[in-house]
């Protein structure tokens, strides 16, 4: 019988709470990249470029990928995908909307949950987050949260409204023992319209704000240059997120494949999408490890 590269080089991979991998990444200096995958060929492309550069990473899905694969589809995905990458790997819940789901994917066997109650009134998040912390921590899980609100490039407006405040980030880590916060300091959701502008003195005084007691995230990493995403890095964000370019590589590839031929053999048709997302996830990788 074959044996993978990680057996061939006496290592394995393995899913471990976010927190152990976010925690490694501060100490270093760099950041996390937290890919999303929505099938096979998405996370196949992960899983290559993680060993191309000896790399942890955080593999998402959102809810819509559960309905879409079924939760023990995408846990069983996940657990194979770290038996073949050589370094620790977290699967993470991405925006989960409540408590149930998180308790759900936490049973399942994620070893991260997000929940994120940045819509709700301070008190409201803080009540719903704490209480996943508690049924996420019993089982080992690591939690994120959401302070402030990261928007959908679609909504418009003046994002600022929804920064997140540095004081409110130290009384919201406190009060709730999340292991990591995203916070809002000018990304978005989606493609960007025109320049993104981060708003770097803010982050810094929440990272002195939180201190050690959560790292932070930052969402909608998708369009960011990298330049801006390395700063954010140096400025204290331990996890970057990506989906938006991710989905959209695969999208091109797969179209592009169709439109030049009459090919049905579907592991010919998807094989420039999973080089077009290892291209771009080998990319994100670097740029969190500021090589």
């Amino acid at each position: 019988m074959s044996q993978t590269k990680a057996e061939q080089s006496g290592t394995f991979g393995r899913l471990v709470p976010s927190r152990q991998l976010l925690d490694a990444a501060a100490r270093e200096g760099r950041a996390v990249a937290a890919l999303n995958f929505y099938n096979a060929e998405t996370l196949l492309a992960h899983v290559r470029a993680a060993n191309e550069h000896g790399a942890s990473i955080i593999l998402q899905t959102t809810e819509s990928t559960i309905k879409y694969l079924g939760i023990g589809m995408v846990v069983a995905m996940a657990r194979a995908a770290s038996e073949e990458i050589e370094r620790p790997v977290a699967l993470h819940l991405d925006h989960g909307a409540s408590y149930g789901l998180a308790e759900r994917c936490a049973g399942a066997g994620y070893t991260s949950v997000m929940i994120d109650g940045s819509k709700l009134p301070f008190d409201e998040n803080v009540e719903l987050t704490r209480r996943v912390v508690e049924v996420a921590h019993a089982a080992g899980v690591s939690v994120e949260g959401e302070l402030g609100h990261v928007a959908h490039n679609a909504e418009g407006g003046d994002i600022t409204r929804f920064y997140t405040r540095p004081e409110d980030a130290s009384r919201f880590v406190e009060a709730t023992g999340v292991d990591a916060l995203a916070v809002a300091v000018g990304t978005a959701h989606g493609f960007y319209k025109g320049e993104v502008r981060l708003d770097f003195e803010r982050l810094e005084q929440i990272r002195d704000a939180v201190g050690e007691r959560a790292r932070l995230v930052l969402h909608g990493g998708s369009g960011v240059p990298d330049e801006l995403l390395r700063r954010a890095v140096a400025s204290g964000i331990a996890k970057i997120n990506f989906g938006t370019e991710l989905k959209n590589a695969f999208t091109q590839a797969v179209k592009r494949s169709l439109s030049e031929g009459d090919e049905i053999d579907l592991r010919r048709t998807f094989a420039p999408a999973v080089e077009a997302v290892r291209e771009i996830s080998s990319a994100k990788i670097r740029t969190c490890s500021l090589l």
